[in-house]
């Protein structure tokens, strides 16, 4: 009987602290810091996931970033409206900003938050090799009233039109799916504009502002969003915050696409790997040239590069590498510098903040580079002054002593060694010599004076 009590008492107790973890709840906290890449989209990706399977209230999305690559932020613009729970985009805190790609996120939350001192805007698309040209006007009139085209500097390019359009319908789709203001978010993609979070507010950008988390919390309380077509009313009080930092995964993949981390793998891989083949069954460079290789090829993948520049880059490489082999006379070396230098600028030339490689690491490759060819060079020139100091040639013009002689041949040493030797005339016992020519490993010698 008191074992039965126990027990009941036992479950009791446990189903009451289940019942109360419940009803407390929690909310994710995800941070969205810095630009926009592969990284980012993994993390938020990743992160709505675990708020779901672990029955999250709501995801706040904390936004600080100046913008990144369209195929990252479409990838999180998806999971943002693929969300089986509501998301909060919240730009905070004070001096942070969500321009360009950080824009779009802003319009796909279900609210749209800023804290005071903040900015959005300047969503206007970049490509590769600038910024894409905003549309102009038509042609002026000429004086018989009919409209010329506008000159080439007034065109837009077919391409960047298309882009700036597709970017216009994407954001105002956004901005119509959520109720806010579609007119402003097509000003900011085609002019550029921005607004601070007060002049946001006013213009329907935004739903709310808020000072910190704990505003934020007060603010949402009871407030009704749409979840993948279904009415969802938000309860706030008393969520346990539970953050989500970048694990171990989200900081590798972020080192690795950094541009100018898979532009030094690219090269390490390279390097490995030739002196693997010049130098067969040393194995460490290879080995590390191959996982550097492999990760490389991984992050250019992910990043926007220009297939012509990494080309311009193998082909460098190679011209400066042949160089070494094959010295000719800094043709080959200048050639590949050349190459090299051109391929690293054209490689991930963007607009796009914290997506191009920096000119120092550019330089300081490209002078390093040109600096091992010019001492190869230098080397190979001072190698061709310099006298012959071994093989055959080197025994040209030498001076030996006979050993013993025969007729037209005999044995001589030269420098220590015993060779066969010919001469034209007969020559006596301890005769000194010097050698005229080499046939084969025969010697041809000639008496040397005794005053030499």
């Amino acid at each position: 009987m008191h074992i039965r009590l126990i027990i009941f008492a036992f479950g009791l107790f446990l189903f009451s602290t289940l019942s109360h973890a419940q009803q407390k709840g929690v909310f994710f906290l995800l941070d969205l810091q810095g630009p926009v890449g592969p990284a980012a989209s993994d993390y938020i990706h990743r992160g709505v996931d675990k708020a779901w399977d672990q029955r999250a209230k709501f995801v706040i999305l904390r936004i600080d970033t100046p913008g990144g690559l369209d195929t990252s932020m479409r990838e999180i613009i998806k999971d943002l409206l693929q969300a089986p729970l509501p998301v909060v985009s919240f730009v905070a805190p004070s001096g942070a900003r969500a321009a360009s790609a950080g824009t779009y996120i802003m319009y796909a939350g279900h609210v749209a938050a800023m804290a005071p001192g903040t900015n959005l805007g300047a969503a206007t698309p970049v490509q590769i090799g600038g910024g894409i040209p905003m549309p102009k006007g038509p042609g002026k009139n000429d004086d018989d009233g009919t409209e010329t085209e506008a000159s080439g500097e007034q065109r837009v390019p077919a391409m960047a039109e298309k882009a700036v359009n597709d970017a216009v319908a994407y954001i105002r789709s956004l901005a119509q799916m959520r109720g806010r203001n579609a007119d402003w978010a097509e000003k900011a993609v085609r002019e550029a504009a921005s607004l601070s979070a007060e002049e946001a507010l006013k213009a329907g950008v935004i739903d709310l502002i808020a000072d910190d988390i704990d505003d934020l919390l007060a603010k949402l309380d009871g407030r009704e969003v749409v979840v993948l077509g279904q009415p969802h009313r938000l309860q706030t009080s008393g969520l346990k915050l539970q953050a989500m930092e970048p694990d171990w995964r989200t900081r590798l993949l972020g080192i690795i696409t950094n541009p100018n981390i898979a532009y030094v793998l690219m090269l390490i891989g390279i390097y490995g790997l030739i002196l693997e083949f010049y130098s067969p069954g040393v194995l460490v460079p290879g080995v590390v040239g191959a996982i550097c290789l492999l990760l490389a090829l991984y992050s250019f993948q992910l990043l926007p590069i220009n297939y012509a520049g990494f080309a311009l880059i193998l082909l460098g490489l190679a011209l400066m590498v042949a160089e070494a082999f094959a010295p000719s006379f800094g043709v080959l070396g200048i050639g590949g510098v050349t190459a090299f230098v051109a391929g690293s600028i054209m490689l991930l030339e963007t607009d796009v903040p914290g997506y191009g490689i920096s000119w120092l690491l550019i330089g300081s490759i490209a002078v390093v580079g040109a600096g091992f060819f010019i001492i190869v060079l230098t080397m190979l020139v001072r190698s061709r002054r310099r006298p012959v100091v071994s093989g055959p040639e080197e025994m040209i013009g030498s001076s030996g002593q006979v050993i013993d002689w025969d007729g037209h041949a005999g044995t001589v040493r030269v420098h220590g060694e015993v060779w066969s030797a010919r001469a034209s005339r007969a020559l006596a016992a301890g005769r000194r010599v010097r050698v005229e020519k080499i046939d084969g490993l025969t010697l041809i010698v000639q008496p040397q004076s005794n005053r030499s």
